[in-house]
């Protein structure tokens, strides 16, 4: 069923400021994912609210890119339902503003002009998924779900590496070096020799390492390393 027979919901036109839409129960948190709704046309922004609202998800409304980045959060978890063509920055000129401050925040393109070059321009550029108008409501809400759970991944992934680099940086200067050296595959006394200690020595600044870095094993240390990279 085309979405816009799908329509449950008929929001007021927003003002000034984002028009917001969540679902009425308590507990809301900045750690609660938040779906952000870009698109110029108002009843389109109205039917896609209602029914990402009605699947209880919290959903925010933006009529074009400019406001979106004036008002959003980077930190905010959650993903983005995004026009291809609007005025002003297009929904691709978003996708590289994007990328370009480093916001990881998925993308689900949404168009009535689309074409497979601009899928393929889409997907290459890092979104989630590219539907064409008129679509179904459910696989919307199926791409949303999707790119929700590969948010919380990434989510993740960012926090176990900056835990990693949080016990690195406890690390002494003479820890951080043979760590360094550890993760070139040097043996003990290949370290000993460059840096003029015993091999003994470097035993115990490893014991070390592992202890301040929560490995059990020198396979989880090495790792723990690769993820530096």
């Amino acid at each position: 069923m085309p979405l816009d027979s799908q329509i449950g919901f008929r929001l007021r036109s927003p003002g000034r400021g984002p028009l917001q839409r969540s679902v009425p129960c308590c507990g809301l948190t900045h750690t609660e994912p938040v779906i952000f709704v870009v698109d110029d046309d108002v009843s389109m922004r109205e039917a896609l609210a209602g029914l990402i609202a009605s699947s209880g998800l919290r959903v925010v409304c933006f009529a074009s890119a400019e406001e979106f980045l004036a008002h959003s959060s980077a930190s905010q978890p959650g993903c983005i339902v995004l026009d291809v063509r609007m005025p002003g920055l297009s929904g691709f000129d978003l996708q590289r503003e994007l990328t370009r401050s480093g916001r990881q925040t998925p993308l689900i393109f949404i168009t009535a002009h689309g074409d497979i070059p601009m899928a393929v321009r889409a997907m290459k550029g890092g979104a989630c998924e590219f539907l064409p108008k008129p679509f179904r409501g459910e696989d919307l809400l199926g791409a949303i779900r999707q790119a929700l759970e590969r948010d919380r991944a990434a989510l993740a992934q960012r926090t176990e590496l900056a835990r990693l680099r949080e016990r690195r940086d406890r690390l002494t200067e003479r820890e951080r070096e043979v760590m360094a050296r550890i993760g070139r595959g040097k043996l003990n006394k290949q370290i000993a020799a460059e840096l003029g200690v015993s091999e003994n020595t470097i035993k115990a600044h490893r014991r070390h390492i592992m202890k301040k870095m929560g490995a059990a094993t020198f396979a989880e240390l090495v790792r723990m390393m690769d993820r530096f990279d």
